[in-house]
């Protein structure tokens, strides 16, 4: 059996992705089992209730995505304690934002809750397709607590060098999703609060197995023990963490936004076809995202070790890692246009869902670029930098293009929006990486 790889290690090509292999697949399955519901939805429930859960699920992303805030920020403010030889103190950190973003994601539950019908109709939603969101929505939302504790988690497992146990519990969660979704709208035939209840039960699943492991006894590098009050960790990893936080939580107000274009440009038929790209767009990501978070303990580490040659070897494997995904899944999306539309649609919107499949294709040549770098400083605790590539990445160059494209080109403009933003954010990221490389000496 292949021995555990730790943190202080040299990282060869294949170090590298034996570690990271496990965030890898970890974020690939959370992914798919949002796409399996997204399936069972569009095949056994019907179109509109399909429409409903592409609308819905940008808002409850958002309240989501705190979590991913407090495990990447947190990451590395604990990675960083454990470089520098203070394990106890990095309990500390761990058990305290674990305790703040439980507590803040039940006040969310509650509040999301009771304005999930005023939030929807501000979508644009009306009739069928506004009961369905909220019907949907509130269901969802009332897992919201542990929806925050599997994001976190599963950059925690990470850092505790317990990436394999992290891939493991998320595997067993998206098994179960696909086992409740079949049993729910096949067997039972709940429809559309089947599949938010399964969806619900998943999260359960996926966030209460961690928060007991980490409660008792392991052979991990963290536990959780009694919290100590520190306001300002909070602030650091919060800051820390923004920059992702910024990115899901932009991306979600842009899908947002994209929902309200379509909408008004092309009816619900244009938000059935965005929920099938968004299904991609969260498969491949997940594949640049899960790289990012299990490398980024590893660039933690050892800038609190102060090992700048390593820094250097792992920023330059990391790129050429990311440039030869970044080509393969361009080809595999080109590849898949077709077969993929085909298991959700089989009506007159397969011609056009193929076409926006063509269009947005191009995106992950660059959003592996994109990804990493603000993943890469927030690794280094340069959380202002990394704010800056997710701010302009999202809120300038995604919202700005999706606002002012289609104007020009009608809905293919709304496609070519996201194309264009990614450009952008990988060439700001990358001349980021070269403006900071002698300041963080990598």
């Amino acid at each position: 059996m292949r021995s555990r790889i730790h943190l202080s290690e040299h990282f060869t090509y294949a170090k590298l992705l034996r570690f990271t292999l496990p965030s890898i697949v970890m974020n690939l399955f959370a992914s798919l089992y949002i796409v399996a519901d997204g399936y069972f939805v569009a095949n056994f429930a019907g179109k509109t209730e399909f429409a409903a859960v592409n609308l819905i699920m940008p808002v409850l992303n958002i309240l989501g995505t705190i979590g991913y805030m407090f495990g990447v920020g947190g990451s590395a403010l604990i990675a960083k304690t454990l470089g520098e030889k203070d394990r106890d103190r990095a309990n500390r950190l761990f058990s305290l934002i674990v305790l703040v973003s439980s507590c803040l994601g039940v006040l969310m539950m509650v509040s999301g809750f009771a304005f999930m019908r005023p939030i929807t109709t501000m979508l644009g939603a009306e009739g069928k397709l506004l009961e369905d969101s909220v019907l949907y929505g509130r269901i969802f939302i009332l897992a919201l607590p542990a929806w925050i504790w599997v994001y976190e988690f599963q950059l925690f497992f990470v850092t505790a060098e317990k990436p394999g146990l992290g891939l493991a519990v998320t595997v067993g969660a998206g098994l179960c999703n696909a086992a409740l979704d079949a049993l729910f709208l096949i067997g039972f035939h709940w429809g559309l609060a089947g599949a938010a209840a399964a969806s619900a039960l998943t999260q359960l699943v996926g966030g209460v197995f961690p928060l007991v492991y980490f409660s008792r006894r392991n052979n991990s590098l963290l536990k959780l023990v009694k919290p100590v009050w520190d306001s300002r960790v909070l602030v650091k990893c919060c800051a820390n963490g923004s920059s992702e936080f910024m990115a899901e939580a932009a991306a979600s107000l842009v899908g947002i936004v994209y929902n309200v274009q379509l909408l008004r440009y092309a009816g619900e038929d244009g938000v059935v076809i965005y929920g099938l790209l968004m299904y991609v767009s969260l498969i491949f990501s997940a594949v640049f995202v899960g790289y990012s978070n299990g490398i980024g303990p590893v660039f933690s580490y050892h800038y609190g070790a102060q090992n700048h040659g390593e820094l250097k070897s792992l920023r330059k494997r990391s790129l050429m890692l990311i440039a030869l995904a970044s080509c393969a899944m361009f080809v595999l999306s080109e590849a898949l246009a077709h077969p993929f539309s085909a298991l959700f649609l089989q009506d007159a919107l397969l011609p056009d869902a193929v076409h926006a499949f063509r269009i947005v294709s191009l995106v992950y040549l660059f959003t592996g670029m994109a990804v990493f770098s603000s993943a890469f400083f927030t690794a280094l605790n340069d959380g202002q930098v990394s704010a800056l590539i997710s701010f302009l990445r999202t809120f300038v160059f995604e919202l700005g293009a999706v606002l002012l494209l289609p104007k020009l080109l009608g809905v293919d403009g709304i496609w070519c929006s996201a194309v264009f933003a990614e450009l952008m954010a990988a060439t700001a990221g990358g001349a980021f990486m070269t403006a900071l490389r002698r300041k963080y000496q990598y």
